[in-house]
């Protein structure tokens, strides 16, 4: 069911319950589900329910649902449905049989509210929606019943089928279920369970003008599939007595049980769909799948790996204690699934120009100086040295050929007028430094512009430096480079946290929490192995980072890369 079988044993309280479980024999198989609702898309709080009932599934033998909760047309898509199945798989899980739907029990839900109805359990409460809520009083008061609260049974199935024939507006009727109204949870002080909504639903057309409110639905779709453990985050706790209730009265010989775990939170995270939302319908961000949206779709494109939020979610671990997650523990996972599957490229994010002033002569001596472990060839008519170099240094990736000429770009950062303490890079100084996997360079002039910037270094290169060590000195410090008649124009985008706010659900205006410097995006130049690999490959930038070709619009002829991860953080996992 799962890409990845290697993890060792869990011992989260969720896995010891279903241990013991098993050892009672106390059902015939495991049966998880991973029960979304498709009213947008999933995010990364979702990644760790995916994780856990999935997860469950695979390690005890058992099945693993994907059932829609779809039980509110007014806001769910087929697009979210989509997406859904999409992102499950590509975290690398598959669900047993044909994806679900609570839509598909609607015949179902519709006789046992009936069943309730019949057995005094439920009433048609025709107060508006707002006196329902001022009515159903306070933790510290008790809530007032309705005046159809004791209607006789037959007098609430007529409304019941008044309502389910259309003959009610929206909110002038719902379907109660008859608990009390003076219970200290407020859940269980006659939850409607059925509201009319005359809406067109995805999956039954206009078959239906009344709709199951998600906490009838829900735990009935549960025991309807045969669901052994229902898991779910802490903040369902208040609804499992209402869900115990429902399948009490309803009558199943094997009932599921809900058990609740700590939702994922990360800092500087915003995991509310309804405000995602927000941001997609402004126009805030680019869509559900920008690169800096924490819905799976966006970390896809982002270039995350499923690996690496596999390897997240199972360092977070199962818990009932709520608790915040440091970022930098998903980048932590995330760069340590690229270290040894991202091939290496060049890419100088600042162009600087190079202009070696020696390059033909100095090139011209490359076949008899270079040292025995270069591979390279010469190309006259574009003058041009490609050197051959592996695309990995510790994984066989195969190789690339990088293209040397006259004239290079090398970060703007890498050279220094007045170099601050503890500069090893270029500066008039420290004339000299290796460009990687070639010659030792030397500057000789800088060229500024009117304002005083460095617009242009002249430089000369040694020639017997062609993968040797320079006679006679040591220099140190060795910089990337791209070629610029050979490099290939490219727009890299760099990302920071969306939100500036440590906690972002917490600010009433999400707009206030917004950072603004959440995307940079840069005029660079990549060498051609970069350019021409297809959409959604990932990389290591030398020096800069990981970062992937973009999914929708990266082209070799216009390549558009996403900052993955830094290339390193000082931040250890404990």
């Amino acid at each position: 069911m799962s890409a990845d079988s290697s993890n060792n044993e869990k011992n989260d309280f969720i896995r010891h319950i279903v241990r013991d479980d098993i050892k009672a024999q106390k059902y015939p198989k495991i049966v998880t589900r991973f029960p979304p609702e498709p009213n947008g898309y999933l995010h990364l709080g979702h990644v760790k329910s995916i994780c856990l009932n999935f997860g469950i599934a695979e390690e005890f033998g058992g099945d693993c649902h994907l059932r829609y909760d779809d039980t509110n047309p007014v806001a769910e898509k087929q697009d979210y449905i989509d997406s859904i199945k999409k992102d499950v798989q590509w975290l690398g899980f598959e669900w047993t049989g044909d994806a679900l739907h609570a839509s598909h029990y609607f015949d179902q839900l519709y006789a046992w509210a009936v069943q309730l109805i019949e057995q005094g359990d439920a009433y048609v409460d025709l107060q508006t929606p707002e006196e329902i809520k001022l009515n159903r009083g306070s933790f510290n008061e008790a809530g007032t019943p309705s005046p159809q609260r004791d209607n006789s049974v037959d007098i609430n199935l007529q409304h019941f089928n008044d309502m389910k024939d259309g003959k009610y507006a929206d909110g002038k009727a719902v379907l109660r279920a008859k608990i009390d109204m003076a219970d200290p949870n407020m859940n269980m002080r006659d939850p409607v369970i059925y509201r009319v909504m005359h809406q067109s639903h995805h999956q039954t057309g206009d078959k239906w003008c009344i709709y199951p409110m998600y906490d009838f639905a829900h735990p009935l779709s549960d025991a309807l599939e045969g669901i052994t453990h229902s898991l779910c985050t802490l903040e369902f706790e208040d609804h499992r007595p209402l869900y115990d209730w429902l399948i009490e009265k309803v009558g199943f010989e094997l009932p599921p049980h809900q058990y609740e775990f700590s939702r994922l939170n990360v800092d500087h995270t915003l995991t509310s769909k309804r405000k995602l939302k927000q941001l997609v319908d402004e126009n805030i961000v680019a869509g559900w799948d920008d690169p800096r949206m924490p819905t799976i779709a966006g970390m896809r494109r982002r270039g995350y790996t499923p690996e690496g939020l596999r390897d997240f979610c199972d360092r977070v671990g199962v818990t009932k204690a709520d608790g915040v997650v440091d970022m930098r523990l998903l980048e932590f996972s995330i760069r340590q699934s690229l270290e040894n599957t991202t091939a290496r490229g060049m890419a100088v994010l600042k162009p600087l120009k190079v202009t070696i002033t020696n390059f033909k002569e100095a090139v011209s001596e490359w076949e008899s100086l270079k040292a025995d472990n270069v591979e390279a060839r010469w190309e006259e008519d574009a003058q041009t040295l490609w050197l051959s170099q592996p695309k990995h240094p510790n994984v066989d990736m195969g190789v690339r050929e990088i293209p040397f000429t006259e004239t290079l770009y090398i970060d703007q950062g890498d050279y220094e007028i007045t170099p601050p303490a503890g500069y090893k890079r270029l500066s008039p100084e420290k004339p000299e430094i290796r460009l990687r996997n070639t010659y030792v360079l030397a500057v000789t002039e800088h060229v500024t512009d009117e304002a005083g910037n460095v617009v242009e270094l002249k430089a000369t290169i040694d020639p017997s430096t062609l993968g040797n060590n320079p006679e006679g000195r040591k220099v140190k410090g060795v910089i990337h480079w791209v070629s610029a008649s050979r490099g290939v124009p490219a727009t890299v985008r760099l990302y920071e946290q969306l939100f500036s706010d440590a906690d972002p659900s917490s600010v009433s205006d999400v707009h206030q929490a917004l950072n603004p410097n959440s995307l940079t995006e840069l005029n660079a130049v990549v060498e051609p192995s970069l350019a021409d690999a297809p959409a959604g490959t990932r990389f290591q930038f030398e020096r800069e980072g990981y970062f992937i070709s973009d999914s929708e619009l990266h082209s070799t002829d216009k390549p558009v890369f996403n900052q993955i991860v830094s290339l390193r953080d000082s931040y250890k996992p404990a």
